[in-house]
């Protein structure tokens, strides 16, 4: 399934979820509780709902650990948009209704350096393996699904050792960003649709395929939501 293709079904499934309130009793604000992966594609179908309800959505959120924060701690939300894995066990405990938890988009990870720079070769594991060790200092968000993934691949590339020394993990995805855009750090990893859609950044591309790990984003409603969807 191509990008394009997976965005018109994220786009059209939050439609179905806020839109599909529109028809009852509106709050003034909607609360979603979302990581930056699927930012864009919120602020486009957020924007069109306010305009055809005249409410607000306000947006709560971060990388995969933080959204766990926020859920476990009971923060109030009408709508979730989070890992598929973290939406099935909060269903499981009663705080998605059930029914409502969809999967609806697959990200992949990706490295990133500062715009206009050289982009490296990372096509094959070997050419990644070696754009890694001539690195100087990599980032990423170490409460994210890429930080995870990224242990696992430094160490079966035997290459955890020198890496350690030069990662400077970063508590936010907008200060790694900035850390790369300024020429702080020299590469950074996090999901590609994050990278691609960040300033003073470029993809310089995928994961090679046998390193690559994807990340299913599911979204659901709140089973305590102040606005329930009409039925």
């Amino acid at each position: 399934m191509n990008k394009g293709w997976r965005t018109f079904i994220a786009g059209n499934a939050i439609a179905i979820l806020l839109l599909g309130n529109a028809t009852g009793s509106i709050a003034a604000q909607i609360k979603v509780i979302s990581g930056p992966a699927t930012a864009g594609v919120l602020s486009q179908l957020g924007s069109q709902f306010e305009r055809e309800t005249g409410d607000k959505i306000t947006n709560k959120g971060g990388v995969t650990g933080v959204l766990k924060q926020l859920i476990e701690s009971g923060e109030p939300f009408d709508l979730a948009i989070i890992p598929g894995a973290l939406m099935d066990d909060f269903e499981k405990q009663g705080k998605i209704a059930a029914g409502t938890n969809i999967p609806f988009v697959r990200v992949g990870m990706g490295m990133a350096v500062r715009a206009g720079a050289v982009k490296p070769d990372i096509s094959t594991v070997e050419k990644f393996k070696q754009t890694l060790l001539r690195a100087k200092s990599v980032t990423f968000v170490p409460q994210g699904e890429t930080a995870a993934q990224l242990a696992r691949i430094f160490d079966r590339l035997g290459i955890a050792d020198p890496m350690k020394a030069k990662s400077h993990p970063l508590p936010t995805v907008d200060q790694a960003i900035a850390s790369v855009a300024n020429g702080e750090n020299e590469l950074y990893f996090a999901l590609s649709n994050i990278i691609a859609s960040a300033k003073g950044i470029e993809l310089a591309g995928a994961f090679p395929a046998a390193l690559q790990n994807y990340l299913i984003i599911n979204l659901g409603l709140s089973a305590t939501s102040a606005e329930p969807k009409d039925t």
